[in-house]
């Protein structure tokens, strides 16, 4: 495949600055009878056109208007991925106004309570599984009118209607009066607001993002410049629709290019959802994902577990088939060459021998994934390639809507983020705003249409963030002379690691490549803020740890066998000093002197991940401050010591 660029001639025949209406029209009408949504009900996957995407978000929009609607006005949405998500967001825009996306792993009340009253919503669209939620909240919401649930219910609440009814009023209007919703939906433009996206529940006062129509159609067509899919390819959506990366890069990607979307069946629980992933995968046989880095690593356990259970020939085969492809792509855009030429027929084998078995359990099509979200870390790109499904590391934040650069089948570099977009000004600057030399780090700074345009009433942080256009990402990357047009992004910029003596270190590289490294470590932070030494806070994976302690004749249970799985810990970040196997990967001086294993993992529940897995550092540290502490006491600087043993 090469980016032909297809979704971007295809603009052409629109406005140049076409709403996300014009774009809906325009697409919906040019690939008509192809699929674009793809649900499973029951036990059957159902596909619904392109046409009958359009004419549903017509029903929805219409109705929302015979309700009152205004344009301009706030509908905020909470609903698991599914049609409605997608019909129900168009039949807002088309009503003139305003999605506010909310992300259904808000458990607390006064997370979503804040979202729906900043934003000043006047309708809520939620589905049946996220009703609960709603309804606790709607004494507080005076100002809502009306919440539309998406399933059928036998008895509403107060202020509470079906979907259905809403297309019954929307049937209505358009057999009675079509002009006057021809008329609102015309008179959406592109510099009019099509979402209020809030940033993540982890902080206390998350800020709301305003995104334009013009924002997300500017960033399909950039997105285009460095990626692109094929007429009919199936995208399985595993990511939250509310999330700005499987928004504009999932369904509005998709629509450009003729494809479709699938979305993973919802079970009673977030964690029944989760397992519905690998069947889902199977039966949608998808030719595209996205990922994120917590999913990727999830992948890789699964397949090497699979591979393991079959015996140690078959493992030991895997390995080597495995380290010869690594070899033979080296960095992807230097792969294969004269010296590797002997590996080539190898690659050929081992791929029809074992890696093609590994595809077929992701339904056998898989072109690629795009892994966003947070960095993933190069062994993993490289994982995945060799096993002939590449994720590629892409970049980018919802206050860029979000796509800034990826890699791609035409165009990857490991290491890197990937091809900057075009058309997109980028800049890397230092604290004070100057641009540096190429190959210097300093923040990631671009300019472009896609650029939001601003926070919902915080005119403060806007005026910080976007300075003369000019977007300020708050992450640190560079770029080089070697490879020009693409970006490497190495971490938080404002998030440095820095010492007693004032010297600064990124730290994200060593935290991935432990976690991805190690089964005997599930989540880990490095520490350092202007003190004598690093710590590493870690989350230990306690069933490998137990399973090495019972290998080496411990009983895990027993003081004598927790400082055997303390010493394995210890072992696993020894590796990155000299004479281990990992060693001078990072540099020696920022390894961890101490070590607070915790015994409570890091989740969206206790607020120390956000909606992508990604950990928040501050949050880690703030609800650990007290091991942070410890860590640096005489007694907490010792491996063996009490905290740590009672967290095993």
């Amino acid at each position: 495949m090469h980016p032909k660029n297809n979704a971007y001639i295809n603009m052409n025949t629109m406005k140049d600055t076409p709403t996300i209406i014009d774009f809906v029209e325009h697409h919906t009408r040019k690939y008509s009878d192809h699929v674009f949504l793809r649900e499973k009900r029951g036990e059957v996957w159902t596909e619904t056109t392109f046409r009958a995407t359009r004419e549903e978000a017509h029903r929805i929009g219409a109705g929302l208007m015979a309700l009152g609607l205004q344009k301009g006005e706030r509908v905020a949405l909470l609903s698991q991925g599914r049609n409605l998500w997608v019909t129900g967001e168009l039949g807002i825009l088309y009503a003139g106004g305003v999605n506010v996306p909310l992300s259904i792993k808000l458990e607390d009340a006064g997370d979503l309570l804040f979202r729906i009253k900043h934003s000043d919503a006047r309708y809520i669209m939620a589905s049946e599984q996220q009703l609960a939620k709603i309804r606790k909240i709607m004494p507080e919401c005076p100002n809502v009118e009306k919440v539309i649930v998406f399933d059928p219910l036998e008895q509403y609440g107060d202020k509470e209607i079906g979907i259905d009814e809403v297309m019954l009023m929307g049937d209505k209007l358009l057999a009675e009066d079509a002009a006057s919703f021809q008329a609102r939906y015309e008179s959406v433009g592109p510099n009019d607001y099509a979402n209020i996206s809030y940033t993540s529940g982890t902080t206390a006062d998350p800020k709301g993002i305003l995104l334009t129509h013009r924002n997300y159609t500017a960033n399909v067509e950039q997105g285009s410049s460095v990626i692109h899919c094929d007429l009919d390819d199936v995208m399985l959506i595993i990511l939250p629709l509310d999330h700005c990366f499987a928004h504009v890069a999932g369904f509005y990607t998709m629509m450009s290019y003729g494809g479709s979307i699938a979305t993973v069946p919802v079970g009673k629980t977030a964690m029944a959802t989760l397992r519905n992933i690998p069947l889902a995968i199977k039966e949608v046989r998808p030719h595209v994902m996205l990922s994120v880095p917590a999913l990727a690593r999830n992948f890789r356990k699964s397949i090497e577990t699979a591979i393991y259970a079959k015996g140690p020939k078959v493992e030991k085969l895997y390995q080597f088939a495995l380290n010869n492809a690594i070899a033979y792509n080296r960095e992807y855009w230097n792969r294969g060459g004269w010296r590797n030429a002997w590996r080539y027929p190898l690659v050929k084998v081992f791929d029809r021998l074992i890696f093609k078995a590994v595809r077929e359990n992701f339904g056998g099509r898989m072109k690629f994934f795009v892994g966003g979200g947070a960095l993933l870390d190069i062994a993993l790109q490289r994982y995945f390639c060799a096993v002939g499904m590449p994720m590629f590391q892409g970049y980018g934040l919802s206050e860029a809507t979000p796509i800034i650069c990826s890699n791609s089948l035409d165009g990857a570099i490991f290491g890197s983020s990937g091809r900057i977009v075009k058309p997109m000004e980028l800049k890397i600057c230092d604290a004070e705003g100057n641009i540096v030399p190429d190959g210097e780090r300093g923040e990631i700074v671009i300019k472009g249409e896609n650029v939001m345009a601003g926070y919902w009433k915080n005119p403060e942080s806007t005026a910080a963030t976007i300075v003369d256009g000019w977007l300020h990402t708050g992450d640190m990357g560079y770029v080089t002379k070697e490879h020009p047009g693409y970006l490497w992004v190495v971490g938080r910029f404002k998030s440095l690691l820095i010492r007693a003596d004032g010297e600064k270190y990124s730290p994200e590289g060593f935290e991935d490549s432990l976690t991805d490294g190690s089964i005997y470590v599930d989540q880990c932070i490095l520490h350092n803020n202007q003190d004598p030494y690093t710590i590493l806070l870690m989350v230990p994976n306690k069933d490998a740890l137990q399973a090495w302690a019972q290998q080496q004749g411990k009983n895990p249970a027993t003081r004598e066998g927790k400082e055997c799985m303390l010493n394995k810990i210890q072992s696993e970040i020894d590796s990155y000093r000299p004479g281990g196997k990992n060693e001078g990967v990072f540099p020696e001086a920022w390894l961890p002197t101490a070590v607070a294993v915790l015994g409570e993992a890091w989740t969206e529940q206790n607020h120390l991940v956000n909606s992508t897995m990604k950990v928040v550092r501050g949050k880690v540290e703030t609800y650990f401050q007290d091991r942070i502490d410890y860590a640096y006491t005489p007694e907490g600087k010792e491996l063996i010591n009490e905290k740590n043993l009672a967290a095993l």
